[in-house]
């Protein structure tokens, strides 16, 4: 930043809760012109243009981040946009920051007590003199109602080309403070992909639907004409009900449209200050005639680089992972959302912990998550507790809830292991130790039983659909999660040559005092055993006789013939059976068609993951209307073993970013093939085998720099960079 903090903050002097403000400048340039940059950033969410040419390839700036602690300023080179005399414009609407949660009073002051927009913005000029000029915002700017007469991040918006603000006026100067004003930090958000419409659909109802084949989080570009007055609306949902009618009972009280009042002329429109989450768009009031060429749309997501590629013999599998891919490019829009579509869209720290290691497979989100960590930490409490979603809404200080708060420690290190970055670590060290601190003063003789909890969210023990967080003992879910989490701060302690000494002792006590109260003879007691609490305590490391808790958890899943677990459970279900022997139990889960399972929504038609395991039930009626998000990313975490067990990638822990890689691929009777890549910092490594006549042929490629171990039946081999082939 380089004159932006002698700006001044300003806004409009009308209300501006709920429209777009439009800001304006005249300027000259009279002399040549060396560069011109444009430092800027908003309140709520800005569009800028000089001389009526849109500044930058973003959307949705300046992103979503603690607002009272860290606000991005985007620097724009707009050399070739002066001319002799210009005019700036920008158009703020409220985005994330005029919107709050269901409506929720109480979280009116996250916004800085006030829903209303500023900007505040600084154009440099340098001559080939070697002189400047500098155009700061300041009470000389003009104000006016822009053309999105109505723009709100969840209901959508109103555009009006024709209309024209009767009452310009000056701006005021908006006293906020400028100490939160940072470069961006984070990935921008673009514009990635454009779908063409797959089918019009005329449904029972009479309504006119367009399908784009593919839920997506992103706005449709269309083109219009319409009569004179009319008001054309598009509204957006993800399925069709069991009739085959337009269906957004899910969306809550988001009403997601987009609406455009014609004015006779000919126009191709899209949003510019918000998004939705959709498949499917109903047209309403719409006089053209319907010709899909004149819909597309706009996928919209952070701009994180594709790193990660599998594949194999079942295409129902291969369904599945599409899935994952597309639920994390809807998900991952500036923050780690938990869905697009409905009245919420926030940044849970369950769903981002336990997705956290498929995303990095799938996708390079160092960067991603370096801004979205950076958040937590602004907002972590003094006395160590994490929100429950970040950006914080729900200013909950009194209490972190397990498996959800554990995103300080998970993701910050899975950064590390992905990446190699040791500043990750060591930026999070002190957050990491206040929230164990904090686990610590909430736990009793070694059993954290003092906080609230999520518990085993979405899980199947309950019978009861609106219980959702009962089953797995919650004292036991956050005991485990203490463990895990204190096993991570010791060893980022000790990265960073701090001695873990003391928090190893308590770490042991604590697993001393799951097997106490939660174990006996090497098993979950009965009054505690669930599929989930045997999954923890053999991947967590706990049990102290992990054949014995890894058969009982084998025989939980098979009496009943599918899992029963959910958000705390099913990212490491498959890996503690396959790491334990029983690799023919976890294929037969992942491969598994009837419901409960990952490919019941593939039968289904899903295009991205649910947030329930029946979000959409076989005799087309659905889960709930309270909380049903058909994009919803978190059972996408399955990702992570289908690249670490049955493509067998694996990073080492003690040589992390596949400095030196693990292969140990495990296979199944019913799988013939499969292949996997990822492109790594020290380049691409690729695992891939196939079964033939009763033989494996494996082929691992390793890059230049890195080294391997090769782990299969009989074999275990080191080896260097090169492509290597086994037969067994």
């Amino acid at each position: 930043m380089k004159n932006i903090t002698n700006a001044e903050w300003i806004k409009s002097p009308k209300l501006s809760q709920e429209c777009e403000i439009c800001y304006s400048k005249q300027f000259s340039a009279q002399k040549p012109v060396k560069k011109a940059s444009l430092e800027i950033t908003s309140l709520g969410v800005y569009v800028a243009r000089i001389n009526g040419s849109r500044i930058g390839d973003q959307v949705m700036t300046p992103g979503w981040t603690a607002y009272q602690k860290r606000l991005f300023v985007e620097t724009y080179d707009v050399t070739e946009n002066i001319k002799e005399n210009n005019t700036i414009s920008v158009g703020v609407a409220p985005g994330w920051k005029g919107r709050y949660f269901t409506g929720n009073e109480r979280m009116a002051s996250y916004f800085l007590g006030i829903r209303e927009t500023a900007l505040i913005a600084a154009l440099t000029i340098e001559y080939a003199d070697g002189t400047e000029d500098v155009i700061y915002t300041d009470k000389t700017w003009t104000t006016e109602l822009g053309k999105n007469i109505y723009s709100d991040l969840y209901n959508g918006y109103v555009y009006d080309p024709a209309f024209v603000d009767d009452e310009p006026m000056k701006a005021v100067v908006f006293p906020h403070k400028k100490d939160v004003l940072i470069d961006r930090d984070g990935e921008k958000i673009k514009e990635q992909e454009r779908l063409a419409v797959k089918e019009i659909i005329f449904t029972p109802k009479g309504e006119t639907v367009l399908d784009f084949g593919q839920n997506l989080t992103g706005y449709v570009e269309f083109k219009i004409k319409g009569k004179k007055g009319e008001k054309a609306v598009i509204s957006h949902a993800e399925v069709l009900d069991a009739e085959g009618n337009f269906y957004r009972d899910n969306l809550r009280s988001a009403k997601a449209q987009a609406a455009f009042v014609c004015d006779g002329e000919e126009h191709i429109h899209k949003a510019e200050h918000t998004f939705f989450g959709f498949r499917y768009i109903k047209l309403e009031n719409w006089s053209d005639e319907v010709k899909a060429e004149n819909f597309t749309a706009i996928v919209v997501h952070s701009d994180m680089k594709r790193t990660g590629h599998f594949e194999c013999s079942s295409e129902m599998l291969n369904k599945l992972y599409s899935n994952i891919i597309w639920g994390q490019k809807g998900n991952y829009l500036d923050i780690p959302t938990d869905c697009p579509q409905r009245d919420e869209r926030l940044g849970w720290t369950g769903d981002a912990q336990v997705f956290i290691k498929a995303a990095a497979y799938n996708y390079d989100v160092e960067t991603f998550f370096e801004k979205w960590l950076a958040d937590l930490r602004a907002e972590q409490r003094p006395w160590g507790t994490i929100p429950h979603v970040i950006p914080d809404l729900f200013d909950c200080d009194e209490n972190s809830s397990a498996a959800w708060a554990d995103a300080a420690t998970v993701c910050p290190w899975q950064i590390y292991m992905s990446y190699g970055n040791k500043a990750i670590i060591e930026k999070s060290l002190e957050s990491m130790k206040n929230y164990i601190e904090y686990i610590e003063e909430s736990s009793r003789d070694g059993i954290w039983c003092k906080s609230w909890h999520f518990g085993d969210w979405l899980n199947l023990d309950a019978s009861d659909v609106g219980k959702c967080d009962i089953g797995t003992n919650k004292d036991l879910i956050a005991t485990a999660y203490y463990i895990y989490s204190s096993n991570i701060l010791i060893k980022a302690m000790e990265l960073c040559g701090e001695d873990a000494t003391e928090q190893k002792a308590k770490r042991e006590a604590s697993i001393a005092a799951f097997r106490r109260v939660f174990m006996e003879n090497g098993r979950i007691k009965p009054e505690y055993a669930t599929q989930t609490a045997a999954t923890l305590a053999v991947h967590f490391g706990i049990s102290d006789n992990v054949a014995e808790t890894a058969k009982q958890l084998n025989e939980l899943v098979t009496e009943c013939g599918h899992l029963k677990t959910g958000f705390v459970g099913t990212p490491y279900l498959l890996h503690a059976l396959t790491d334990n022997g029983y690799t023919e139990t976890a294929y037969s889960l992942i491969l598994r068609e009837e419901y409960p399972s990952w490919l019941f929504s593939v039968r289904m038609g899903a295009t991205t993951i649910w947030e329930h395991w029946d979000s959409l039930r076989a005799d087309g009626t659905m889960w709930s209307t309270d909380m049903n998000s058909f994009n919803h990313y978190a059972y996408g975490a399955v990702a992570d073993w289908m690249y670490g067990d049955m493509a067998g990638i694996n990073v080492d822990e003690t040589n992390p970013a596949y400095k030196h890689i693990v292969f140990r691929p495990v296979t199944d009777s019913r799988i013939d093939w499969v292949k996997a890549s990822v492109e790594t910092r020290c380049g691409l490594v690729a695992s891939e085998w196939k079964t033939e006549n009763g033989k494996t042929t494996y082929i691992f490629t390793v890059p230049e720099g890195s080294t391997a171990t090769v782990i299969l039946p009989g074999i275990n081999q080191e080896i260097a960079a090169g492509e290597y082939n086994f037969t067994v």
